[in-house]
């Protein structure tokens, strides 16, 4: 009989463990940035208002286009990961932040803003892609941590970037040196990614498919140009009405096109199929109502209540620092919830996670006068988007084979940041349809409304995760 020892400081294939804290140091900081990118520009959204004479609704395609990209770039990329391997397909994501970023910093119109932001937008594929890293890379004994804690910084990263927009706007008006740190941020990440992760995993031949892609951006640009213009344009107009039929029109050629081809931009079984219907709704809502706070939080905390009656009269710091304790919740859980999950599945850690974040919105739908409160909803969101972004990236991969865990997790990426999308244009559109007599300034009753909506969000994300729970209870 023969025995064998580990050699100290390696896991049981050998990898040497310094290595692989290493790669997910890289992953992590990578993630981070890519989720900063996403809303370092919301709390300067009321001040680019006037800086770029647009209304709500234009100004919202900042946030909005930036998911946008990131929703059709998140397959486009997972596929090229397939095929060319991810770690190239990462250091791509994070060139085009940088790209994106830079174009941002240069800019002085809405439209060169809302292009840079687009760009940025498609470094969004860079979490599937990361997650895909884990699973070639790492043993199976550390997967599911390591999966948390990379599918967590999305959450953490996001609450930060509104912290160090603040603090840069806190002393100057010009939004462009945020764009540069995101760029400069960027070139640090990627140069981590291309010292410490390694391109295993097995690749696979083919072809992109172009024309599903192509088709996704634009039944989500027709559906998201239908909401979000709808209080302008009116809700029965032609133009409206037109893109909502273009928006159905374009998915049933889409879906008959992802059924035809060989190698679709998404398998359509991993999307609805029995095993990954519940897990892709619920990430679809859980972004719905997390990029959907993003933005109200940031608004409602900077009106000023002495000119319109409500809201919390803070500055463009005062939403950072209001993000604090969110940040740090986000932060603990992210390295925790993996142990939960371990222990009672990532289904019901999701449920936990999501029913804590529908409190959170349903606090400031009921009570918003006081500081206090923002700091009471802060702390339910820090620790409902904590623990249920964390255990998404497991529930996105938990029934799938490891050929398929990156597709996966491409298209639950896809989804979350679709909801996310949707929410902005929503929101955005309760908020210009909803206005003080005279003024451009949201009543409180659009922000009760859309906080109340959020909430919904995300308690169904609860249900859904539940049920999904229940299905596969022992599998």
């Amino acid at each position: 009989m023969t025995t064998t020892t580990a050699v100290a400081g390696t896991d049981s294939d050998g990898r040497s463990k310094a290595h692989l804290g290493l790669t997910l140091l890289a992953l992590c900081a990578a993630g981070l940035v890519v989720s900063l990118q996403q809303t370092v520009v919301i709390p300067l959204l009321p001040r680019m208002i006037v800086q770029l004479d647009t209304d709500v609704s234009g100004v919202t395609w900042l946030f909005t286009a930036s998911l946008l990209t990131g929703a059709v770039s998140t397959p486009l990329l997972s596929r090229f990961g397939d095929m060319y391997g991810k770690k190239p397909m990462v250091l791509t994501a994070m060139g085009l932040l940088i790209i994106g970023s830079v174009i941002c910093a240069l800019a002085d119109t809405l439209g060169v803003y809302i292009a840079g932001r687009a760009l940025q937008g498609t470094s969004a594929a860079m979490i599937p892609l990361a997650i895909g890293i884990i699973r070639d890379t790492f043993p199976r004994e550390r997967l599911i941590g390591a999966i948390g804690v990379v599918s967590g910084t999305m959450g953490v990263g996001g609450t930060v970037g509104l912290l160090v927009t603040g603090l840069i706007a806190d002393r100057t008006q010009d939004p462009h040196p945020v764009f540069w740190l995101t760029a400069a941020l960027g070139v640090l990440a990627a140069i981590l990614i291309q010292v410490s992760a390694q391109n295993n995993g097995v690749r696979h031949g083919g072809r992109p498919d172009y024309i599903g892609a192509i088709l996704l951006a634009g039944l989500l640009i027709c559906l998201l140009l239908g909401i979000s213009q709808g209080p302008r344009w009116g809700w029965g107009s032609g133009s409206v009405i037109g893109l909502f039929v273009a928006a159905i029109a374009l998915t049933v050629v889409w879906v008959f096109v992802e059924l035809r081809v060989s190698q679709p931009l998404v398998r359509l079984p991993l999307l609805v199929g029995p095993q990954s219907l519940s897990a892709n709704l619920a990430s679809a809502l859980l972004g719905f109502s997390m990029f959907g706070s993003f933005t109200l939080v940031s608004n409602f905390i900077q009106t000023p209540a002495d000119k319109v009656g409500y809201g919390l009269s803070g500055s463009v710091l005062a939403v950072g620092l209001y993000g604090i304790p969110s940040a740090a919740l986000m932060t603990f859980f992210s390295f925790r919830t993996g142990k939960i999950a371990g222990r009672i599945g990532p289904a019901y850690t999701l449920a936990i996670g999501a029913g804590f974040a529908g409190a959170s919105m349903a606090w400031l739908a009921i009570s918003h006068d006081h500081g206090y409160d923002m700091v009471i909803a802060q702390l339910l969101q820090g620790t409902g988007f904590g623990i249920g972004y964390a255990a998404l990236g497991t529930l996105a991969v938990q029934h799938v084979s490891m050929s398929e865990s990156g597709i996966a997790s491409g298209i639950n990426s896809l989804v979350r940041t679709a909801g996310g999308s949707i929410a902005g244009a929503v929101t955005a559109s309760i908020l210009s349809t909803h206005v003080i007599t005279g003024t451009q300034v949201p009543t409180l009753n659009a922000y009760v409304a859309s906080f109340a909506i959020l909430s919904v969000g995300a308690f169904l994300t609860a249900a859904v995760a539940l049920g999904h729970g229940l299905r596969h209870k022992g599998e």
